[in-house]
């Protein structure tokens, strides 16, 4: 069996970040993802300037990617009523095909190895961890990162409580040619669910949407879906309907839920929306998922050099997590009680057309600040 100091499940944004991260610390990484790269994600593709430092720690500007510089923000309830404010932080549009991708080779470069397979099981055992892969792999590690996206097969091995309840929310994604202000994200209200567009780094345009399955099951598939509501909406339908569809096939996924979920579990640290889940109208997971790498990765090198024991370190980054994060997991689910109810929400609009002031605070309340844990000034 062999032993490796840190193994990271999961290979998204939060995982390789991750992985960069202590692998710059010279901490011996394994991380096991089960698909290759690149790929295309369902994901907004928007996010905050709050990640800035971070990346700049670990020796990457999403900027070098072509990323796109967004400042503005608009909303639109169902109507086309809309309310706009600049961006307070500002933000980047980057694919997940690039953004992985890129971290995929820094992750590489930094020493971290990276494994195509599927864990099929993870065991605590004293201070120990034993993990075993699909492919008959086992190794024993002193500490494991779980990466493994909104919802995996190991939540339900782990007994996790919001596999249990219900996940009632579909969400689909798709790159388009066509006509959009660089340097805005714009949010569309429609009946039982919201969509975002934004420039990505390639000129095109990401679609992203989120829908109550209840709604979607009406129409036979997501073409169907869109040609009778988004492009249907009076702000929305213009975009859709001028441009053309780069991707061979829309990309969804089901099952979504914004249940609450543990930080850690059985002793592993829980990063990105494995530890919990924003609701995308705040624009927020991919910036969340870095911070918590951040954080995660910072407690992880202290626990490995001694400076604190293993209860200490699922304490730290839990209490780091929800300072950072409490907040605009509230706020972001009132933001998504106020979408699914048309009259309130489009007599928020109106409010907001009056009193425009209120929108940047309002954003804010969704949105952390630069990150404050620089692994890059911390001590070896």
């Amino acid at each position: 069996m062999r032993e490796i100091e840190v193994i990271i499940i999961g290979g998204g944004l939060a995982g390789l970040s991750a992985a960069c991260s202590l692998g710059q610390k010279g901490k011996e990484v394994l991380l096991l993802e089960k698909s290759d790269y690149p790929r295309h994600k369902v994901c907004g593709e928007y996010v905050s300037k709050e990640v800035l430092p971070f990346l700049e720690s670990i020796g990457f500007n999403p900027f070098d990617q072509g990323a796109v510089d967004i400042s503005e923000f608009s909303l639109f309830d169902e109507q086309g009523h809309r309310a706009d404010s600049p961006l307070p932080l500002g933000g980047f549009g980057l694919s997940r095909y690039a953004f992985d991708q890129a971290l995929f080779k820094l992750a590489q470069k930094s020493g971290c190895e990276i494994k195509k397979d599927r864990v099929t099981e993870v065991m605590q055992v004293k201070e120990h961890f034993l993990v075993t892969t699909r492919s008959g792999d086992s190794y024993k590690a002193k500490v494991v990162l779980g990466a493994f996206g909104k919802r995996s097969h190991l939540d339900k091995t782990l007994n996790r409580p919001f596999m249990n309840k219900k996940a009632p929310y579909l969400a689909a994604k798709y790159h388009v040619r066509g006509d959009f202000p660089s340097e805005l994200v714009g949010l569309y209200h429609f009946r039982g669910g919201y969509c975002g567009v934004s420039k990505v780094e390639s000129g095109e345009l990401n679609i992203c949407y989120i829908v109550d399955y209840d709604q979607f099951k009406k129409y036979g598939d997501l073409a169907d879906f869109e040609e009778e509501v988004l492009k249907r909406h009076p702000s929305l339908g213009p975009v859709l309907s001028n441009a053309t569809m780069t991707f061979d096939r829309r990309l969804a996924i089901s099952q979504i839920s914004f249940e609450n979920k543990s930080r850690s579990e059985r002793g592993m640290l829980m990063l990105g929306d494995t530890a919990g889940m924003i609701h995308p109208l705040c624009g927020n997971g991919m910036a969340m998922a870095l911070t918590s790498a951040q954080m995660a990765s910072y407690f992880v090198v202290q626990y490995l050099e001694g400076y604190i024991d293993r209860e200490q370190l699922i304490e730290s980054y839990t209490k780091q997590w929800h300072s950072k994060f409490g907040n605009r997991m509230r706020a972001s689910k009132v933001f998504n009680y106020l979408f699914y109810r048309p009259r309130l929400f489009s007599g928020g609009i109106r409010l907001l057309q009056k009193l425009p002031f209120l929108l940047p605070p309002l954003i804010r309340l969704s949105h952390g600040h630069p990150s404050d844990i620089s692994l890059a000034k911390q001590k070896s």
